[in-house]
């Protein structure tokens, strides 16, 4: 009998990643729960989106590569004592395939290298797609909390930002509408204010002037957060006055 909540396996079962005993009970599951199959269904799209986002085609200097190995490599004949008179007649006759062999194995190499590098794409996309799902479920949590406080304030530009705290959760989540988009090489780096100290809660996507966002860490005993514009990839410190002030909500 399984012990996990087939509602939380809608993830696994949407990137192909549960047993077969499990993967039979949820799809028993599946066709009796409305919310597992539209979140399934949704999981689904994003994993292939994400995947879209991280398909490359070959490089153009590949067919080249292989042309180049062909005249490289060698297949040798194999040393076989005495042979009969049929051997030595298919030897004369093959010997005109050695190259298309060589360039075969040429090929084989170079696509067996673009499979493995293909396959580490399409796993770091389901990982993508999982922390996406984990992040969401989270954000969803700390919104629908019983305890969760809400606070708005108007931004630098015209921007409006939303933070939600749940003391229970000892999480926050940030929202943000109209933000313009960074300087380039810069990134918009959010940070947890403990009482003067400020400490990383995350970067924002430089680009993108609607977003929602689980901050990274825990709440603790913050009593608000800042924004600041940091070099690409974020710091350790801020290194700029923060662009927004927000306290949390009581």
């Amino acid at each position: 009998m399984m012990s996990t909540d087939l509602h939380r396996l809608t993830g696994a079962y949407a990137l192909h990643a549960l047993s077969g005993d499990e993967e039979a009970a949820f799809e028993r599951h599946l066709a009796g729960c409305e919310a597992c199959a539209l979140e399934t269904v949704e999981l689904r799209e994003t994993a292939a989106r994400l995947g879209l986002a991280v398909a490359t085609r070959p490089a153009h200097e590949l067919r080249a590569q292989v042309l180049g190995r062909i005249t490289a490599v060698r297949q040798q004949t194999p040393r076989v004592p005495g042979p009969t008179r049929a051997v030595r007649a298919g030897l004369r006759a093959g010997t005109w395939s050695r190259w298309a062999l060589a360039a075969c194995l040429a090929a084989v190499t170079a696509l067996g290298g673009t499979t493995v590098w293909q396959h580490q794409q399409a796993q770091d996309a389901r990982d993508q797609a999982h922390r996406a799902a984990q992040s969401s479920d989270e954000i969803a949590a700390v919104l629908a909390a019983p305890d969760a406080r809400t606070r708005a304030a108007e931004l630098t530009g015209g921007a409006t930002g939303t933070v939600t705290v749940s003391r229970s959760r000892g999480r926050a989540v940030f929202a943000v509408s109209g933000m313009a988009a960074a300087p380039s090489g810069k990134v918009y780096q959010l940070w947890f204010d403990d009482h003067g100290t400020m400490r990383s809660a995350g970067l924002m996507d430089p680009d993108r002037a609607q977003q929602t966002l689980l901050m990274n860490g825990a709440v603790d005993g913050a009593s608000g957060m800042g924004i600041t514009v940091e070099p690409s990839g974020g710091s350790e410190q801020p290194t700029s006055a923060p662009i927004a002030l927000m306290s949390f909500p009581g």
